[in-house]
C-alpha cells in the first residue's frame, strides 16, 4: 500500500509538471500567434479614428503592428466591446468616463497611454483678450453637469473666479466664491454655445464644438485648456490584464511618437493638443 501510494504520487506530479508545461507553453504559442494578429481599435471618428488612420497609413508596418479601425458613433458600444474581447482597445474616451463606465456597468477597462487633449476655449466676439472682458458681462456655460463644472475650473485657472473649496467637481455658478468681474452667466447645450456668441460678452467653448463652428482655437480663443494633469486627457484603453500584449505596446508608443504629435498639431491647429 505504501509503495502504491507513493508510484501514484510520482505519477501526479510528473503529469501535474507535463501540465504546467503544456500550458506554459501553449500560453506562449498564444502570445505569439497573437503577436502577428492585426490589433482591432474602437475609435470615434474625429479625431480618434483620424489619428489612428494616420498611423495604420504611414507608421504601423515599420514597426510590425497590423492595425485594424473600428468606428463607432456613440460612447458605449466601443467599451463593451473592449470588455468582451469583439476589439481589442478602444480610442475615444477620457479617464473620468472610463472610471465611471466601469463603476456603472462592472467593466474593468484601463488606461494605458494618455494621447491628447480636446481643449476648452473662451471665446468672445466682443474682447480681444481675456482682460478685456467688460465688468458685468455674460458668459455663456454648457449646461450639462460635466462640463459646465469643468468650464468654471477652466475659468478660475485663468483668474475670472474663484471656486469654494470643495466645490470643484460639480460646481455650477452658485459654487462661486469670488466674481472680480461680477461676470454673469448664461447656461446653454454644449453644442449651442459657438450660436451664442453673437448674444453674450464671452463663451466657454469644447473643442470638437469649435472646430464645427470653424472657429480656429490657436488663434481664436482667449485662453484654452492646458493639457497638464488634465484628468479630461483622451486616452488608449484596453481590458485590464491585456497590457501586456506586444501589438498594444507597439500601438501606445506610437500614439506618442514625434510624427503623431506633429500630425495633431498640424492637423487640428489648436483644436486638439498631444498631451505627451
Amino acid at each position: 500500500m505504501r509503495n502504491t501510494t507513493k508510484i501514484t504520487a510520482a505519477v501526479l506530479a510528473t503529469g501535474a509538471l507535463t501540465l504546467g508545461l503544456t500550458a506554459c507553453g501553449s500560453d506562449k504559442a498564444d502570445t505569439e500567434a497573437k503577436a502577428s494578429d492585426p490589433l482591432v481599435v474602437a475609435a470615434t471618428p474625429v479625431p480618434h479614428a483620424e489619428i489612428l488612420n494616420y498611423i495604420k497609413k504611414n507608421l504601423a508596418k515599420k514597426e510590425g503592428l497590423k492595425l485594424e479601425v473600428k468606428e463607432f458613433t456613440d460612447y458605449v458600444t466601443p467599451n463593451n466591446a473592449t470588455e468582451d474581447g469583439s476589439v481589442d482597445a478602444n480610442y475615444f474616451q477620457t479617464t473620468p468616463y472610463l472610471e465611471d463606465f466601469n463603476k456603472k456597468n462592472g467593466t474593468h477597462l484601463k488606461s494605458v497611454a494618455t494621447v491628447h487633449l480636446e481643449p476648452l476655449g473662451l471665446y468672445s466676439q466682443k474682447a480681444k483678450k481675456i482682460d478685456g472682458l467688460k465688468k458685468g458681462g455674460t458668459v455663456a456655460l454648457p449646461n450639462d453637469a460635466d462640463n459646465e463644472s469643468r468650464a468654471l475650473r477652466f475659468l478660475a485657472a485663468n483668474d475670472l473666479i474663484t471656486l469654494k473649496k470643495g466645490s470643484e467637481s460639480t460646481a455650477t455658478p452658485q459654487d462661486i466664491a469670488k466674481n472680480p468681474k461680477d461676470l454673469q452667466f448664461k447656461e446653454v447645450e454644449a453644442a449651442q454655445t459657438p450660436r451664442s456668441l453673437k448674444d453674450v460678452d464671452a463663451a466657454v467653448i469644447n473643442g470638437n464644438y469649435a472646430i464645427g463652428a470653424d472657429l480656429n482655437p490657436g488663434k481664436d480663443a482667449l485662453a484654452l485648456e492646458s493639457t497638464k494633469n488634465n484628468e479630461y486627457n483622451n486616452v488608449l484603453a484596453i481590458k485590464d490584464g491585456n497590457q501586456d500584449d506586444p501589438r498594444v505596446k507597439k500601438l501606445a508608443k506610437l500614439l506618442t511618437s514625434p510624427e503623431v504629435k506633429k500630425f495633431i498639431e498640424t492637423k487640428y491647429k489648436g483644436s486638439v493638443l498631444p498631451s505627451f
